[in-house]
């Protein structure tokens, strides 16, 4: 079975470009938007071999696992495309339930993780660049379907370790038209109001003890929301700190002092 877009994604005229190895299905989705490409095109694998995360962070991407990009032209600037990620992270948790058959919960972790049983089983990295029309996305999102690491700052686990039998071409599909619902949800930023109730119903921690990390700064709170820019919002002692990126912790994770 080689990868397919769903009937929704056809429907709206999503285009596909597959590849049996690839480096990083995001820096191929650069490189072609910098020849002009704006999309909507996917880019997809089932077997990277040089992918990277927030901060450059190495994303192994083992034979079985999905890797996939997508570059879409926007109708916002950079504030708002940096909303995309939340529409992203419902996108692939709603794909994710829809092959699990209810088999597994999933949440989403800000700003860019999807987690089950606590652990890490998917990310997703936006890269949005100027063009000489406007701004355009390249968004790219993984899943460890078979294999997750061992030894990462934040614990990870596998579709396949959670007992359920799929993989990331079937996957992929449901991606695409989950992808092609919550993108016309978020229109270019204009709807990321509902997007983040939607969110929030989903999101990991909400309510509890949270840590956050930039850098030799450490942040300790509650999370208490994120605001209508998708900052976390950490409150302590009745004081609220706003935080625009770094590295969230909570439970064990936090607990353990993971780094």
């Amino acid at each position: 079975m080689g990868f397919a877009l769903g009937l929704r994604a056809r429907a709206a005229e999503y285009r596909l470009v597959s590849f049996e190895s690839a480096g990083s299905t995001n820096a191929e989705a650069l490189k072609r938007m910098r020849m002009d490409e704006r999309g909507p095109l996917w880019l997809a694998t089932a077997h990277q071999t040089a992918g990277h995360g927030r901060r450059q962070r190495a994303w192994i991407s083992p034979p079985g696992n999905l890797a996939c990009s997508i570059i879409e032209a926007l109708k916002t600037d950079h504030a708002g495309a940096a909303t995309l990620g939340f529409a992203a992270g419902l996108a692939l948790e709603t794909a994710l339930r829809q092959v699990s058959g209810g088999a597994a919960s999933f949440s989403l972790k800000w700003p860019n993780d999807v987690l089950a049983n606590g652990a890490k089983l998917g990310g997703i990295l936006i890269e949005a660049e100027a063009t000489p029309d406007g701004l355009a996305a390249v968004v790219g999102m993984g899943v460890n379907v078979v294999a997750a690491p061992e030894g990462t700052p934040y614990p990870a686990i596998s579709l396949q370790a959670l007992g359920i039998a799929t993989d990331a071409e079937t996957l992929f599909t449901a991606l695409t038209d989950a992808w092609a619902e919550w993108f016309e949800v978020w229109d270019h930023g204009r709807g990321f109001e509902a997007i983040r109730t939607q969110w929030l119903i989903r999101a990991a921690g909400l309510g509890a003890p949270i840590q956050v990390r930039q850098g030799d700064r450490v942040i300790d709170g509650v999370f208490e929301t994120i605001d209508e820019a998708g900052r976390l919002i950490v409150s302590r002692n009745g004081e609220s700190t706003k935080v625009a990126a770094g590295d969230v912790y909570f439970g064990a994770a936090m607990s353990a002092g993971a780094a």
